[in-house]
């Protein structure tokens, strides 16, 4: 009597004992509560579901176990089929096949970031596939002047390192004009709070002592050493050092005159302004000098600066800087205890920067930036952007999308 009765509440239950029940039609309120509270009526069980508005258009997929059900299978379709038509979604149910689902995954967050172009999708996925990286969630988070996609990727499989597989996909990326930064998927990636900046070449485009050495005329010589230093080719130190005392006797009225026409990288100021009003604290850890950092300080509102200290006497450069310098472990140590003083976890923290100096920072940060960087930055960066895309920092963070509207306003009409 008692298997007499399991078949009398449906013959879903012997057959297909899990569907997928997909639904697509324009957006309006209630959808979802109409087709969920059909499958409850039937005794359904939904046991994993996903739905989403995007441009108007609405969709849902849910997976239900339908074991228990007091109707048939073909009941069932037959009362969503009906229910479609009447608020205006197609419906399709179909059994649940065995996939690839698995334990043990590593998930990876893509943030991909650029100018819109052709076959982006395309050329990021057929390498993804290339190399077994399987892709469990894609989305675009911004479409305008800037164009953004979130891609969670198991990396479980891969076929290569995942050094090599990062380089190779910067490459790809690199083909449909695209920057992309790698993140793992935890809970930290949206518990950010601190983000910390180099300063010459990141917030402004020039290195300053090379404008030094250019008023004090030796120009050549200090831009060959600031090369190989950026290059991590000579320690940061000794380089310092030598060009520092290249510009012994310029007036101080030079290093005045540089500062008052200091510009920061086009776009800084509203990624600064953004990211305060997402309440970031907001740190400048600067191999640079002093005189120029907190410039910017005044004229961005930060939180915190750090930065060399030239010695002047007689209004006078002496071709020397205060001790201690510093240099890229300095600006580790500096931003750990920054991070302290907050009472943030170094996941927490944001790097960003773009020479040998900044490696320490980066490697040592929940998310390491490098900005158009030297090619020793890239091996130790989550990723890596162009100036262009400064902007992009912020779709990194997870930052709440309707937020980001209002921060980075969508210049290009929808298509």
């Amino acid at each position: 009597m008692i298997r007499k009765t399991v078949i009398l509440r449906g013959n879903a239950n012997m057959s297909e004992p899990f569907v997928v029940i997909t639904a697509t039609g324009k957006d309006k309120p209630g959808l979802t509560t109409e087709i969920t509270e059909l499958i409850a009526n039937a005794d359904g069980n939904i046991v994993d579901i996903e739905a989403f508005s995007m441009r108007g258009l609405f969709a849902i997929f849910m997976i239900v176990d339908c074991r228990a059900m007091s109707v048939s299978l073909e009941s069932l379709r037959s009362q969503l089929m009906d229910m479609g038509k009447k608020i205006g979604l197609d419906v399709n149910i179909e059994p649940l096949l065995s996939g690839r689902r698995k334990s043990g995954k590593k998930l990876v967050l893509l943030t991909t970031l650029g100018k819109d172009r052709l076959g982006i999708v395309a050329k990021v996925s057929r390498f993804l596939s290339q190399n077994n990286a399987n892709i469990e969630r894609i989305r675009m988070i911004a479409y305008g002047e800037l164009n953004a996609m979130e891609i969670l990727i198991d990396i479980n499989d891969l076929t290569i390192p995942i050094e090599d597989f990062k380089e190779a996909l910067n490459k790809e990326c690199k083909m449909v004009g695209q920057d992309v930064v790698f993140q793992k998927d935890t809970v930290f990636r949206r518990l950010k709070r601190l983000i910390v900046f180099d300063v010459d070449g990141t917030l402004i485009d020039a290195e300053m002592i090379d404008e030094l050495a250019k008023a004090a005329g030796v120009g050549g010589k200090v831009s060959e050493i600031t090369s190989r230093a950026m290059n991590g080719e000579i320690e940061f130190k000794q380089a310092l050092k030598e060009r520092v005392q290249l510009l012994k006797g310029l007036d101080v009225m030079v290093l005045d005159s540089i500062v008052e026409n200091l510009d920061v990288t086009p776009g800084a100021e509203e990624l600064i302004t953004a990211l305060k009003a997402l309440g970031y604290k907001i740190a400048l850890i600067s191999g640079g000098f002093t005189q120029f950092v907190e410039k910017i300080k005044e004229k961005l509102g930060i939180d915190y600066v750090y930065a060399n200290k030239l010695v002047i006497e007689d209004g006078k450069l002496t071709g020397e800087v205060v001790e201690p310098i510093i240099d890229a472990e300095r600006k580790a140590e500096l931003m750990r205890e920054i991070a302290e003083k907050e009472n943030l976890l170094m996941e927490q923290v944001v790097a960003v920067g773009d020479g040998a100096n900044d490696r320490f920072m980066l490697q040592n940060s929940g998310l390491g930036i490098a900005l158009y960087p030297k090619a020793v930055l890239q091996k130790v960066a989550s990723g890596v952007i162009t100036k262009d895309n400064l902007a992009g920092i912020l779709y990194c963070l997870g930052a709440p999308e309707e937020k980001l509207k209002e921060l980075v306003p969508d210049k290009k009409p929808h298509s």
